[in-house]
């Protein structure tokens, strides 16, 4: 017969695993942790006024506790607003395309737009330079394909786990709905990553480009834009050339949208924030 006295009692292994103190467990009991994530947003709200943690980290914490509930649907850049380049484009205006946009990946296309073959590295195009005999064919990477359902949470742990770092969102009839990229989704943790284009705009905030039009960013003051391009428009009621836009729309723009004032064509290239970042400017040809 076994010798009882020596066999652990039944609360042995409970004492084990909660090695949490009395007053741990008491304190515990008294004040129950969040149940739902409106509670655990407002507790990380009173931890920031309480000297806990610090405006940036509650942010960047709200923001992992809100992509959970977010789809790449959500996030995407709509198709039609998509940098997209044509397989059977000449090599010069390729260049010119990823010049303009500033991305580091394009979706590439063959026939329709929607019919996307693969993603092209801004960085592969300057092998065709050096050696104009490679097929672009053979440059390009496998695009990776996810629905508008696809959760963020899943999406990031993808993106971190292999080198695609940009993905075709599809409808639910497979048509393409837009694009993703891992910026995208930790800007909504992080808010937004500023590029390289953005180091130098206190500098520098209206680039002439090599095809004749400009690069204007949407903080660049009114003043500045008159003195540049010698127009007229309104100083007295705004500031920036982003905010005079916006209010002449009646709301703030979206990558792909224009608008003409003063022999202008102001086109959106980026916008973020509930701000245009980045104009592409035109001069207005005549009718």
């Amino acid at each position: 017969m076994a010798d009882s006295s020596h066999s652990p009692g039944p609360h042995a292994g409970v004492r084990h695993e909660d090695k949490r103190s009395f007053l741990q467990r008491l304190a515990e009991f008294l004040h129950p942790g969040p149940d739902s994530k409106d509670e655990l947003i407002e507790t990380l709200a009173e931890a920031e006024d309480n000297a806990v943690i610090d405006a940036e980290s509650r942010v960047m914490l709200e923001g992992v506790i809100r992509i959970a509930d977010m789809t790449a649907g959500d996030v995407m850049v709509a198709a039609p607003r998509m940098d997209v380049l044509d397989i059977h484009a000449p090599y010069a205006e390729l260049l010119n395309t990823v010049i303009d946009t500033g991305h580091s990946r394009f979706p590439v296309y063959e026939g329709e737009r929607e019919n996307i073959i693969g993603i092209l590295l801004a960085k592969d195009l300057l092998k065709l330079q050096r050696a104009p005999e490679l097929n672009l064919r053979a440059l390009l990477r496998p695009a990776v394909f996810v629905p508008e359902s696809k959760g963020l949470n899943d999406l990031l742990r993808e993106f971190r786990g292999n080198r695609n770092h940009l993905a075709i969102v599809i409808d639910e009839f497979g048509r393409v709905a837009g694009l993703i990229t891992i910026e995208d989704v930790l800007e909504e943790i992080v808010g937004e990553i500023e590029d390289e284009f953005d180091e130098d705009e206190e500098e520098g905030d209206i680039f002439a480009l090599a095809d004749g039009t400009w690069r204007v960013s949407g903080d660049t003051p009114i003043e500045r834009v008159n003195e540049w391009f010698q127009v007229a428009l309104p100083e007295a009621d705004f500031d920036t050339i982003g905010g005079y836009v916006a209010h002449a729309m009646g709301r703030v723009p979206r990558r792909g949208e224009s608008h003409q004032a003063a022999g202008l064509v102001f086109q959106v290239q980026h916008a973020r924030g509930g701000a245009v970042r980045w104009f592409k400017v035109t001069r207005q040809t005549a009718a």
